[in-house]
């Protein structure tokens, strides 16, 4: 009697986990194939940046206290 169980128990795991990794690998495949579709009907336009030269500092001038502060700052996580 448990032979038969244990087969049965057996066969439904087999038969469920080839469900699922059937239909997960058929999941993929049509992700694949819609991805490939959807490149070939719109592919992607190239967009040209042009550079306008380098950026300007956003504060040229920094108060020395500030940097002093900073620098202690990171002075004291350092000694850490």
């Amino acid at each position: 009697m448990e032979v038969t169980l244990i087969a049965q128990g057996l066969d439904l795991m087999l038969f469920g986990m080839g469900t699922v990794f059937t239909f997960l690998t058929l999941l993929v495949g049509v992700t694949h194939l819609m991805s490939a579709t959807v490149e070939f009907l719109s592919p992607a336009e190239e967009i040209n940046v042009k550079a306008q030269g380098s950026m300007p500092p956003l504060n040229p001038k920094i108060e020395p206290n500030i940097v002093k502060a900073i620098q202690s700052a990171i002075d004291q996580h350092r000694g850490r």
